[in-house]
């Protein structure tokens, strides 16, 4: 193992999977990493090969890791997924969705509903809750055989109380999330498996806008979050000392959600 946790805290001999995880500024990959630190081994995965080099970044810090490039839109790609790291490591115990994607929109054609196209709602829908959704239903027969797993959703402050302009189909698959979750969380919790979703605000990376960071800063905290910051509520709830942790939803937004300051992308 990397490095001495406390047993709680100990993912050794657990196989965490875990999506959009192939930059090196994301959720995804700062998940991907506190995952194995803790002791996980972790398959990598994206669109691009750039899960093959973030794979290889975790293996030079004494992760076990290997990569698989996948379009998770495809339920069969979802699949493929599944068996992929089954057949690098033996099974699945945490799945992290992390994969999706805001629409693409700007103040000149934001995505509101009068002007959204049937082909942009149904992508915004496929990227953010159908690929969570096919992931998790390939991940969970194992889960179930075995009597233990954990699903981790990231959503966002966008699917929970507040909102931005002009982006009808985001907001909309993130609060979808939350359903599937606690959907997940109450059919599969006599089998062992626990399910959670994690809803971050604002998340400083070098491509923030600068009206992000001024949204950032409204928050009662006073900036945004790093990927880091996110990847710690990850990692809590994969781990042992969160046994007893289901259906819940974890914001990490500086207490950007219960003041109504704009939320995330």
């Amino acid at each position: 193992m990397p490095t001495k946790v406390p047993a709680a805290f100990d993912l050794t001999g657990q196989v965490a999977l875990v999506t959009g995880s192939s930059s090196d500024l994301g959720i995804g990959f700062a998940s991907a990493r506190l995952l194995g630190q803790f002791g996980a081994s972790v398959m990598v995965t994206g669109t691009t090969d750039r899960a093959a080099e973030r794979a290889a970044d975790l293996q030079a810090e004494g992760i076990a890791a290997h990569s698989f490039v996948a379009d998770l839109m495809d339920p069969d790609a979802a699949r493929e997924l599944v068996a992929a790291t089954e057949a690098a490591f033996g099974k699945v115990d945490i799945v992290v969705n992390n994969a999706g994607l805001a629409s693409v929109h700007s103040p000149e054609r934001p995505n509101s509903l009068m002007v959204m196209t049937d082909d942009e709602w149904a992508l915004a829908l496929r990227r953010n809750v159908d690929s969570a959704f096919f992931v998790t239903r390939a991940a969970l027969p194992g889960m179930v055989e075995r009597g233990y797993g954990r699903i981790i959703n990231v959503a966002s402050t966008a699917g929970i109380l507040t909102a931005y302009t002009g982006d009808v189909g985001y907001h909309t698959a993130k609060a979808a999330m939350l359903g599937m979750t606690r959907s997940v969380a109450v059919d599969y919790a006599a089998d062992g498996v626990t399910a959670n979703v994690v809803v971050p605000g604002w998340i400083a990376t070098a491509a923030q806008l600068p009206s992000e960071v001024i949204a950032g800063m409204a928050t009662p905290l006073g900036r945004s979050a790093t990927a880091a910051e996110v990847a710690a509520g990850v990692a809590f709830l994969a781990v042992p000392a969160a046994s007893y942790v289901t259906g819940t939803t974890l914001a990490i937004d500086g207490g950007n959600s219960i003041t109504g300051a704009k939320v995330a992308g």
